[in-house]
């Protein structure tokens, strides 16, 4: 948990177009053609999407609205962010180069698809009986409820299809933090889709889809569901409140806030050199599951919650101050106060793009609340950006006595699909397929 920043792009719409290649329903052994619209297009009407610049009017949000899903960057990161999610991470079954590129080419017909409102392929009824449907259903009827789909590239995916000439420098594995105690069955992956949705069952749908149009080529390796985002990347917005009852967030990059985008968000080609310049307008992503002892926090008096955040519970505002926009006095705040480590001014101006979620996944048996925060954070080099201010964290951030971090991941997400002709790491992979 840090008091960093938040942030999300939209780009260009386009209707998808069947990729040549891949088989459809009426071969009996995938998926593909024409589908059926959902949301407002099954209502006769054509989807909504409202644009501002290159992003998606957060005003959109309470429409069902679509994000486009074409552009220079994936959107999903600075975008605005929706109130649900259904993270997934895979490892990949399949050593067939070929195999493996046209499942990401499906991918993202299947992505173009949903994000747009429609149904994957020709749909979940109307077809041949003897065969599955192209789509499960569950989402027929629904908005497109601002879904957007992002993927990124695990650092032990480079060393399946031998790639490690091509993987980037600053895709590293995490260290170990002090007090981590991370759940390998439940860290890292091949790869990763985020699906971010105001509706959870629109973002439960797109995974399930595309681990269903991987079957045999990736498998889910673990998974997390969040609601309630615990960031926003639209300032004028009110700053959600993390499981804790405090502002998280306060200072996220906005989606607007195109400069700070490319200077902290966006890599470019001097980050990435010759070998991975397929990164260029990409980013990387930090996701961490941070356990809350909610029972113990929830025993601890206002003035002690209030000292170890740094702010005041009920407007947010820092120490000493009224507004929770107020410039913090960070001297004011207690040396260990999370604000006070975490912000840029105390890391020689680290700056994070956060847009992670509440989870409740039951109790873990002793009749503790199993709850907290997963953590998404998207940086341009995470050696100089969660590394640095996760290690002065771990160290001595009063908040430690009350979360511990129990999973982990890295991701090198690559820049946007392009047009209806480009795909999911294309750049990464066409120059030997």
């Amino acid at each position: 948990m840090t008091d960093t920043q938040d942030s999300t792009q939209a780009a260009d719409a386009a209707e998808p177009a069947r990729a040549g290649s891949a088989p459809t329903r009426r071969s009996l052994i995938g998926w593909g053609g024409a589908g059926l619209a959902l949301g407002a297009a099954a209502a006769g009407g054509a989807v909504a999407m409202t644009r501002v610049g290159n992003d998606v009017d957060p005003a959109g949000a309470e429409t069902g609205a679509a994000v486009p899903f074409h552009g220079p960057h994936q959107a999903g990161i600075a975008t605005a962010v929706q109130d649900r999610l259904h993270f997934a991470a895979f490892d990949v079954k399949t050593d067939d180069r070929a195999a493996f590129v046209q499942l990401l080419k499906d991918w993202t017909q299947a992505a173009a698809r949903m994000t747009a409102g429609h149904t994957v392929g020709e749909g979940a009824y109307g077809g041949l009986a003897e065969a599955p449907p192209d789509d499960t259903g569950e989402a027929l009827g629904l908005k497109p409820s601002r879904l957007t789909l992002t993927i990124g590239f695990g650092p032990s995916l480079f060393e399946k299809f031998d790639l490690a000439d091509r993987r980037p420098e600053a895709l590293v594995a995490l260290p170990k933090f002090p007090g981590d105690n991370l759940d390998k069955a439940r860290s890292d992956g091949d790869l990763c889709i985020q699906a971010c949705a105001d509706d959870p069952q629109v973002a439960v749908h797109a995974i399930r889809n595309l681990a269903r149009i991987g079957f045999g080529k990736v498998a889910i390796r673990w998974s997390q569901l969040g609601f309630g985002k615990t960031s926003s990347t639209t300032p004028d917005a009110q700053t959600p409140r993390n499981l804790m009852g405090f502002k998280d967030g306060t200072r996220n990059i906005a989606g607007t806030e195109t400069e700070r985008l490319k200077k902290f968000v966006w890599t470019d080609a001097k980050d990435n050199g010759e070998k991975a310049a397929w990164m260029t307008g990409g980013s990387y992503l930090v996701a961490r599951r941070i356990r809350m002892n909610i029972e113990t926090w929830d025993r601890t008096p206002l003035q002690e919650q209030e000292d170890i955040f740094g702010r005041d519970k009920g407007e947010g505002a820092p120490v000493g101050k009224a507004k929770e926009h107020d410039k913090p006095f960070l001297k004011a705040m207690k040396p260990d106060a999370h604000v006070r480590l975490a912000h840029p001014d105390s890391n020689d101006g680290i700056t994070i793009l956060r847009r992670g979620y509440s989870f409740t996944d039951g109790t873990d048996g002793l009749g503790r609340l199993e709850a907290g925060l997963f953590f998404l954070a998207y940086m341009r080099d995470v050696r100089k950006g969660f590394i640095p201010l996760q290690r002065r964290l771990s160290a001595s951030d009063a908040l430690n006595e009350y979360i511990q971090h129990v999973s982990s991941a890295v991701f090198a997400v690559p820049p946007g699909v392009r047009d209806k002709d480009d795909w999911w790491g294309r750049a990464l992979f066409s120059k030997e397929v």
